[in-house]
């Protein structure tokens, strides 16, 4: 198989360019133009095209018998599949390899990376070719940009060298999966169904906005939306009727500011306020503030119009510092809203291609089995083991009954998915209120925080051992070797971070124990500021991290058969044929249902279904 480094530079202009556009639309508009791009195959002479040499010099190559590698592969492999029809065997990326084997804060650019591994210097020439086109180049400056291209497929090359050779296989897989489900993307729109939505979207705003327009006395649709969209004017507004404002403290700054936003505490008590037009101006804000569906459904009608109605599924390889995909390119497929029939339209929409269907499988309660299995919470385990309703037990214990109905046993999910990684009782009253519709006192709350602890007595535990990790990896004690964190040996606690059973590592970069408003506490560092953090934090993120590897695993065993068109959190989406999809779903909940290697006794479970929509599996 050979390996073959590739590079592509295009033009771009003020307005036009990967920081205003996102890489679909960039590579789609009809301004995009390849000024050139430089080759290297196997360990041979790099070469810089231009012009009509660039399409010959890729025609020249056998893709059958290929890997491309790139830096940014998503953007360099998008433009070789959408604008020159080729498919390699598969694909690598050094950055996506970067942020898996440096931690997700670390810098990954190419200059970022070839200074860490002292590789060489990139170059500056891109600069000074804003706005020019092919046509405009003067010859020697082409011959510089032509130079500069082969020099950042040389660090590439060369990168590649280094930081993959002690990286798991396994993540490579996942690394090619991915990509491959944004460039050959498999899943379709409808449109008409998008269509009507965004009108129904619509019709519904302004129907909202207009019924305000006399009771707050303005004289247009747009003042209403102002009004009630902006956070100053809407704490403004409540004054006027002597309802107090509710505030809250800062994360980022410190300070006090309006807690307004739609999960905040004194936002929810607001909806729920003894005057029936406080309740009334809540719902409408609700209404106006959040455009996010209307967005989404016009960005999935410019997406099918731009790649004739297929669906590219952009996700972030090792997106979260717990190596989970994130969405990117403007579109997380990761929070699609489902649970209102009407907001679950944009599911509906996504299509399987022409006799086939979509499998959607999802690991049932993962986390929840990962926490109880990694703390050694064994009565739990036979819970799940037995094929118990976990929830339900625990709803048991909290109401003193055996039969429990369906919003006692909410109570008990949210408890138990909560109160796993030591959320306090005020958290907890605040989730169940949004969560579950419950209404509890401060002393139930407290109540449920103190008898999930007491039942739980092995995950408690595992929090303090989180902590004790926190303090070796802040200042590792000298002569102290790495241990593992847990008796199932999964997670071993080293200088650098905690090691996961794939090689790959939870980072707490520049840890350090300090006090903060009179308290002691452990604060690391990431791009956007410091971040505090404790054992039940840690074991939230171990428990994410382990959930994830599982995943994975399973996607790499399916994608032998099927290939993986998305994944959700959880859950493995792909497409199957119509005569074949029950073999097909039969195939994939089996592998779902596989422990790990490395998680002997995990008691995992999967549900699974298929549809001919998205939405409806």
């Amino acid at each position: 198989m050979n390996l073959i480094t590739l590079d592509f530079e295009t033009f771009y202009d003020t307005g036009y360019g990967l920081n205003r556009l996102t890489t679909e639309e960039y590579i789609h508009d009809i301004q995009f133009q390849v000024i050139g791009v430089a080759i290297k195959i196997n360990d041979g002479k790099t070469e810089f095209y231009s012009g009509e040499q660039v399409s010959n010099a890729l025609a020249n190559i056998d893709w059958s018998n290929a890997m491309l590698l790139c830096h940014n592969t998503q953007f360099d492999g998008a433009i070789l599949k959408w604008r020159y029809n080729i498919e390699p065997v598969g694909y690598l990326d050094t950055l996506c390899i970067a942020r898996a084997k440096h931690g997700t804060n670390a810098g990954g650019s190419l200059k970022a990376l070839a200074e860490r591994y002292r590789l060489g210097e990139k170059g500056t020439e891109v600069i000074d070719a804003k706005g020019l086109r092919l046509e405009d180049f003067p010859e020697h400056q082409l011959r510089q940009y032509g130079a500069y291209c082969k020099n950042d497929v040389k660090l590439t090359y060369d990168l590649f060298k280094i930081i993959s050779k002690d990286f798991p296989m396994e993540e490579l897989k996942l690394i090619d999966i991915t990509l491959k489900m944004y460039i050959s993307p498999t899943l379709t729109l409808d449109n008409d169904l998008l269509a009507k939505r965004l009108v129904d979207v619509k019709e519904a705003k302004t129907k909202l906005l207009t019924s305000m327009m006399d009771k707050l006395e303005v004289e247009s649709i747009e003042d209403v939306r102002k009004v009630l969209a902006s956070n100053k004017k809407f704490a403004e507004l409540l004054e006027t009727f002597g309802v107090e404002v509710p505030m809250k403290e800062s994360p980022r700054t410190g300070k006090m500011t309006f807690a307004l936003a739609k999960g905040d505490e004194g936002f929810l008590n607001l909806c729920e306020h003894e005057n029936d037009f406080i309740k009334e101006l809540c719902a409408v804000r609700l209404g106006t503030k959040s455009t996010i569906e209307e967005s989404r459904i016009e960005r999935f009608i410019d997406i099918a119009r731009r790649n004739k109605n297929t669906l590219p599924i952009p996700l972030k390889y090792y997106g979260a510092h717990t190596g989970r995909w994130s969405g990117s390119d403007k579109v997380n497929f990761q929070n699609l809203p489902s649970r209102d029939k009407n907001k679950k339209a944009l599911k509906n929409a996504i299509l399987p291609p022409e006799g086939h269907v979509v499998i959607n499988c999802d690991s049932s309660q993962i986390e929840a089995r990962v926490l109880v299995w990694l703390a050694g919470q064994h009565d739990v385990i036979e819970q799940f083991r037995k094929g118990e309703d976990v929830y339900s037990v625990f709803a048991s214990k909290v109401y003193s009954k055996a039969d429990i109905d369906k919003t006692e046993r909410a109570v008990g999910k949210t408890c138990i998915l909560g109160l796993g990684y030591g959320t306090g009782w005020r958290k907890l009253q605040n989730v169940l209120k949004i969560n579950a519709g419950v209404t509890v006192s401060d002393q139930e709350s407290e109540r449920l925080v103190h008898l999930y602890r007491d039942v739980n007595h092995e995950v408690v535990k595992l929090w303090k051992d989180c902590d004790r990790a926190l303090a070796d990896i802040s200042s590792w004690p000298v002569d102290k070797k790495p241990y593992y964190l847990d008796n199932r040996k999964s997670v071993l606690v080293t200088p650098e971070g905690l090691k996961l059973p794939n090689g790959m590592y939870i980072f707490y970069p520049d840890l350090e124990k300090r006090m903060v408003e009179g308290k002691s506490q452990y604060i690391y560092k990431q791009r956007r500021g410091e971040v505090s953090i404790w054992g039940g934090a840690v074991t939230e993120n171990i428990v994410q991290a382990l959930a994830r590897i599982v995943i994975g695993e399973q996607m790499i065993e399916i994608n032998k058969k099927y290939k993986p068109v998305l994944t959700v959190h959880d859950a493995v989406v792909c497409v199957a044929p119509e005569e074949t999809k029950d073999e097909a779903l039969q195939f994939i909940m089996s592998e779902m249902n596989k422990n790990p290697e490395w998680a002997p006794g995990l008691p995992i479970t999967c549900e699974g279904a298929y549809a001919n929509n998205y939405g409806d599996c």
